[in-house]
């Protein structure tokens, strides 16, 4: 078996990581992101890590539970890693819906960070 990529390596950790920190406890999350950080959620734009980290504490669930199905990671030509996440959440008692996540990973005194950020429900209208 040989070993994967070193850009698939930090995509699988940093998706562990962020979707266990954010089912644990969000308000840590901060740590991931950058002043500069953007992040678009449903359509709207926060940027800034302390506003990002406004808005995922705003959201309207006690708790939720991410299950991820399938994550692909590559790397960028300027040295970013970009993650792409699909899954499942359940908060609280509501139904289990399906989600995509994206991700822009880049390395900063060793850490990696999320610079953007972009987050779908994957609701459908067929009407």
């Amino acid at each position: 078996m040989t070993a994967k990529p070193f850009w698939e390596q930090v995509g699988i950790s940093f998706v562990q990581h962020y979707y266990h920190q954010f089912d644990s406890d969000r308000s840590l999350l901060g740590a991931l992101y950058l002043d500069s950080s953007c992040l678009s959620w449903e359509g709207e734009q926060c940027r800034g890590k302390v506003a990002i980290v406004e808005k995922l504490l705003k959201l309207p669930f006690r708790k939720i539970a991410h299950s991820i199905t399938a994550q692909d990671h590559q790397p960028t030509p300027d040295g970013c890693i970009l993650s792409v996440v699909v899954g499942q959440l359940k908060a609280d008692d509501d139904q289990i819906i399906g989600f995509h996540q994206t991700f822009i990973l880049k390395s900063i005194d060793e850490s990696w960070v999320c610079t953007n950020d972009i987050f779908r429900l994957a609701l459908y209208n067929f009407s």
